[in-house]
């Protein structure tokens, strides 16, 4: 009889197959091929709101009325807006605007929410009982209506939307975290690190809510779309950004009620560039989605 040899040098390695960087790409596009796309918008928005004063040579916030209104062309490609600004300039400093607006609030919401949902499910009891009734009241309200309600009470300005956005992602987020969280509480070593006197915020903290950082990664990337969409929304009605930052909202709030039959590029390129944000993003946070979460991944 034939024996094999494998030795601990390489012979296990020599058996697997390694695939490289290239190719594991190539895979992960064949089986995320939106996600895919959603990606590239994203890198996109990422490449605008880094490299903004390099991508073209204008000022977003410079009026010039010799050129008012002007169509698309060579000169401005994609036109100028009722104060004489280049459209393209403002859209790739818009895509700044955004994209601060969305990661603040949505980081922060879904930082607050994770701690929350992970103490309302460690502490349990009374505590977890009050804490998802106050939930259930702030989600009662929709997204916008809530934060068309904060922004009222503190005023327009770029800060004051990232706090109208994040309040209403917080309990959310904490209702996800907390049901995940609810089956780590049971797992023997929460109850080791307590017999050992750990502090509660160390159990919670330190072994508990690194074990709901799935939940916790997808939510935020669900939530950055919605925030962007929810930032134009109130840029558009006035009390969100405001002039003479670069805004999406706020070229839609400019150009769409008066210039949309005569000037229809001052609206038509704001409303494409926040749909094609929100759906790249939106792309992105099903594949990841469907990569982390356990359930999905299995089938």
């Amino acid at each position: 009889m034939t024996t094999v040899d494998v030795s601990a040098d390489g012979g296990l390695e020599d058996l697997r197959e390694t695939k490289s960087f290239g190719q594991k790409t190539v895979e992960m596009i064949k089986k995320q091929p939106l996600g895919t796309v959603g990606f590239l918008v994203v890198i996109a928005m990422i490449v605008m709101a880094v490299f903004a004063n390099y991508l073209t040579p204008y000022d977003p916030e410079e009026n010039d009325f010799a050129s008012m209104l002007i169509a698309p062309g060579w000169e401005f490609l994609l036109g100028t807006d009722q104060f004489g600004r280049d459209i393209m300039t403002r859209l790739i400093y818009g895509a700044r605007t955004a994209l601060f607006v969305g990661f603040v609030a949505s980081f922060v919401g879904a930082c607050l929410g994770l701690v929350l949902g992970v103490m309302s499910a460690y502490f349990g009891r009374t505590f977890d009982l009050i804490f998802q009734r106050v939930m259930d009241v702030f989600m009662a309200f929709p997204l916008i209506i809530m934060a068309l309600a904060i922004v009222s009470i503190f005023g327009p300005s770029t800060q004051n939307v990232i706090i109208a956005i994040t309040i209403p992602f917080i309990p959310r987020c904490a209702r996800v975290v907390r049901s995940n969280a609810l089956a780590i509480r049971e797992i023997p070593y929460v109850d080791a690190a307590r017999a050992l006197g750990y502090t509660h915020a160390r159990i919670i903290l330190r072994h508990m809510a690194p074990n709901v950082m799935a939940p916790f990664l997808i939510m935020i990337t669900a939530f950055v779309g919605q925030a962007i969409l929810l930032e134009a929304s109130l840029s558009y009605l006035g009390l969100g950004v405001q002039e003479p930052t670069a805004a999406w909202g706020l070229m839609l709030q400019g150009g769409a009620e008066e210039y949309i039959e005569s000037e229809p590029w001052i609206a038509i390129f704001p409303g494409i560039a926040i749909s094609l944000a929100v759906f790249g993003f939106n792309l992105f946070g099903d594949s990841v989605r469907d990569v982390l979460d356990p359930r999905l991944r299995t089938q």
